[in-house]
């Protein structure tokens, strides 16, 4: 019965109108949608789950790795000082390899060229532990993605990609997000998709996870097929959600049902 109500609201909601994108005076973090009891979980540092793999990352940090036998340290020194304000400009734009990479995607970038270590896995508990741990230090840091003028084509694509119709439901996020956002889906808020707090946990996953994750739960959700893990559509998608987010505060990690 859920499904189907899931399905029939989804169809709805594809008879909406014409997506327009938010006002920047009336942007809201999805904190705002949360419960007061998620809100509170969220912002109490004993109870906050997201903190677990950001200690974690904090050890990972400093363990050196790969046939260099370096750690981040070495490079970096104190992550409190040397990522403070970092991951507000990630997704970024990589000259050498001539398009944007997300912050999950700069450590392994990190890790293969400099530490001569294998990538870790796309959401396995060292990534996202060392995403966490570069994140939480741009807490309160204002996003700034998008102003580097090369990322231009990217945002764009993205953009498109955001507003395009896909899936048996013939739904877009802007269908959603942009035209219907503090409504409720299957007794779910909807919020406006700005990607202030990840990774974040959520509370149907009991885990962490990345912007990408919950991408690709949304693409399926609308009956699409999901791109892969560190496709270029997803970044793209990353970097658009990002640059139209500028401005507002990062709360990673941050805590949603």
């Amino acid at each position: 019965m859920r499904l189907a109500g899931t399905i029939v609201a989804a169809l709805l909601l594809a008879d909406a109108a014409g997506a327009t994108e938010i006002p920047t005076a009336e942007r809201r973090s999805g904190y705002s949608f949360m419960t007061p009891e998620t809100q509170t979980i969220q912002d109490d540092e004993t109870a906050n789950p997201g903190l677990l793999w950001a200690l974690d990352g904090e050890a990972l940090w400093k363990r050196k790795a790969g046939t260099a036998d370096k750690a981040c340290a070495d490079c970096h020194g104190d992550a409190s000082t040397s990522m403070k304000g970092i991951a507000a400009h990630y997704p970024a734009f990589d000259k050498a390899l001539g398009h944007p990479v997300d912050l999950g995607q700069r450590i392994n970038l990190c890790r293969t060229d400099h530490q001569k270590a294998s990538p870790l896995a796309y959401e396995s508990r060292d990534l996202l532990a060392l995403t966490a741990l570069v994140a939480r230090q741009s807490q309160g840091a204002a996003i700034e993605t998008g102003s580097d003028p090369q990322l231009e084509p990217f945002i764009a694509k993205g953009r498109e990609l955001f507003m395009q119709r896909q899936g048996q439901l013939n739904l877009g996020c802007a269908n959603c997000h942009d035209d219907n956002w503090d409504k409720r889906l299957a007794g779910s808020a909807i919020t406006q998709a700005h990607p202030t707090g990840y990774p974040q946990y959520r509370l149907e996953w009991q885990s962490l996870g990345s912007l990408q994750r919950r991408l690709r739960a949304c693409i399926t959700g609308v009956r699409a097929q999901a791109y892969d893990y560190g496709a270029p559509e997803l970044v793209e998608l990353e970097l658009y959600l990002m640059s139209r987010a500028r401005g507002m505060p990062i709360e990673a990690p941050a805590v949603r049902p």
